[in-house]
Order: structure tokens, then C-alpha cells, then sequence
């Protein structure tokens, strides 16, 4: 069978809201067919069987090594990423496997992750979607193309609604904290953006959690002195939907963008905004935004072309790092 023509067999851990985005954007591909599901709940098990008539619904990882899986796609919480992970490769589940972010809940694990996967010859994906998204996309060309000179700082932000108001002390870490949450995703493309980065200055506050900061501002230090400050809240007022932008100042200009728009403005030229729609930001099937498509369409070509997916094992445990430099600097 040609490449062109082959079915990947796709196994799902967790059908949460991310699980079962990803079942349905895959289900649309011509080239996938989801061999299998494995959730704890008897609930979306039972919902599962209804939808996928002839997959195989568990609530046993193990059980799904019979199926002769191509891939598994992991979107359980983030705590419990390494343990799963870990069981697909020690018992041979599947060789290639993609994952919710963040790769693990510590660099340690993560490290211990990308040392099983080095020992396999599967390819590995971490879910950080934004890479996809049209205006960070072209924002990462713009940089490459270096239009706004030499990079000296950049300020960049996410944040949500999500527990805007509230005032209940949790004992537990919601969704894996904030920073985990949702700053891994602009952590990721800063990382994408400018290389490596450290840590020096962090200011923590919490409203919803006893162990984990609701809000946090850091600042870092990359390459040829460039500075950055990140902000990090999901208390924060008038944010429905999870935003992410930037600034970015260089020597010839300044670079804005977030997920709906990217402006340049230049020393020597007038500015110069686009949205999303300028962008060609279209897809075969719309779900969540169009870069959840974009984001597993690639991984499949990539495992049927036999090139590397990015961003892998190894790149995702570089955001798991940072995230822990953060942790440690605020517990200082």
C-alpha cells in the first residue's frame, strides 16, 4: 500500500474536552482511523460507543496493546502525562505518540520521557497549537527575516477570564496551575521566537489556590541581552476566550502580535497590520480554531512522510525547564 493510501490506526487516552477535540479532527482525515479509546469514565465510554461503532472502548491502557497501533494521542490532565506516557512505551502501545501540553509536570520527568523516546525510532508531538495559528506563524518569519534588526526586548501575555472573581482556596492544583496551564503556550513560543532563555525575576500572587499562583509576571534573559517579561493571569477581567500576544521591539521597529492580528511597525515605514483572515487562515475542518486542525494534520503527514514533527519530546521538555526555573525562583 502507498503511503498516499495508508490508514494510521490512532488510539485515544482521555476524552475530556481536548480528547474528544482531537477524535473528531481526526475522524474528518482520510488517512486515520481511530482503533481505539481508553477512558476512565463510564460515562464517556459509554458515549464513545455510541459514536465509534467499531473501535475498541477501555478503560485499561494495558488492553490496547492488541490493536496494533500506529499512534496514541494523550489528553488526560497534565499530572498524569508522565505515567501514561511511560506505560505506552515500556509496553509497547504504540511507537509514535502525541501529547497535551506540557509534556510532564517536572523537568525531571520530562527529561526521563525524551530518554525512553530516544530509545524508540517513533516520532513524538507536544499539543502547543499556537505554532500553528497564522499571525504567530508569519510573526516567526518576520523574526527569521530579522525586519525589525537586532532583538532588544519583548513583552508578551496570557491570560483568561477563567476564575476572574473568585476568592475559594483550592488544596489542589487546578488544570496543573496557571503557569502550566497557560503560560506554557506563550513559554513555547518564546522559546520558538528567540532560543533559549533564563530565568532571574519572578512575583507570584494567588486568589483561587493555596499552592499554585493564579497570577505570576516574570522576567527573563536571552541571547545578545535581549530582555523579556512575561504576564501570566486567568483572573483577569473581560478575557471569554484565552488570549496570547506579544510585543517585540527591535532595532528597526516593533512587533505586535496575538492570536487574531500581527502589526509591524517600522523606523523608516508606516505600520502595517493583518489579521487572521488576511492571512489564509482557512482549513479542510473547522473545530476549536483552525490551528487544533492544522496542528494534527501535520503530525499525520509527518508520520506517513517519515520526517520529524516539531514541536517534539525533546523541544517541549525545554518549556517544562523553563516553567521549573519559574517555580523555583518564586518559592525563593
Amino acid at each position: 500500500m502507498k503511503n498516499s493510501e495508508k490508514k494510521l490506526k490512532v488510539g485515544i487516552v482521555g476524552l475530556g474536552k481536548m480528547g474528544l477535540l482531537h477524535m473528531s479532527l481526526l475522524s474528518s482525515m482520510p488517512s486515520v482511523e481511530i482503533g481505539g479509546v481508553c477512558d476512565k469514565s463510564w460515562l464517556m465510554r459509554r458515549i464513545a460507543k455510541k459514536i465509534l461503532k467499531k473501535s475498541f472502548i477501555t478503560d485499561d491502557l494495558a488492553k490496547m496493546s492488541k490493536l496494533s497501533l500506529d499512534i496514541i494521542y494523550v489528553t488526560t490532565p497534565i499530572p498524569s502525562h508522565y505515567g501514561v506516557i511511560k506505560t505506552i512505551f515500556s509496553e509497547n502501545l504504540a511507537d509514535n505518540v502525541f501529547g497535551e501540553k506540557t509534556l510532564a509536570s517536572n523537568y525531571s520527568q520530562s527529561q526521563e520521557l525524551c530518554d525512553l523516546v530516544r530509545k524508540k525510532n517513533g516520532a513524538t508531538m507536544i499539543g502547543y497549537m499556537k505554532r500553528f495559528s497564522v499571525t504567530f506563524k508569519r510573526a516567526k518569519e518576520i523574526l527569521e527575516q530579522k525586519q525589525i534588526g537586532n532583538l532588544l526586548s519583548f513583552e508578551c501575555y496570557a491570560y483568561s477570564s477563567d476564575f476572574a472573581g473568585a476568592n475559594l482556596k483550592s488544596t489542589s492544583v487546578i488544570r496543573g496551575g496557571v503557569l502550566e496551564d497557560l503560560g506554557s503556550h506563550v513559554v513555547d513560543l518564546a522559546l520558538w521566537f528567540f532560543g533559549n532563555l533564563r530565568v532571574f525575576k519572578v512575583h507570584g500572587s494567588s486568589a483561587v489556590s493555596s499552592i499554585s499562583a493564579d497570577k505570576i509576571r516574570f522576567q527573563v534573559e536571552g541571547e545578545n541581552g535581549l530582555q523579556g517579561i512575561f504576564n501570566i493571569s486567568w483572573v483577569e477581567e473581560g478575557y471569554r476566550m484565552p488570549e496570547f500576544g506579544f510585543a517585540i521591539q527591535g532595532s528597526k521597529g516593533v512587533l505586535k502580535v496575538d492570536d487574531t492580528s500581527l502589526e509591524l511597525s517600522l523606523i523608516r515605514s508606516s505600520s502595517k497590520k493583518l489579521y487572521r483572515q488576511d492571512l489564509d487562515d482557512h482549513v479542510r475542518f473547522l473545530l476549536g480554531e483552525s490551528e487544533y486542525f492544522r496542528e494534527d494534520a501535520f503530525f499525520i503527514r509527518s508520520i506517513l512522510s517519515g520526517t520529524k514533527p516539531e514541536p517534539s519530546f525533546e523541544t517541549a521538555s525545554n518549556v517544562d525547564k523553563l516553567l521549573e526555573e519559574v517555580r523555583g525562583k518564586q518559592n525563593e
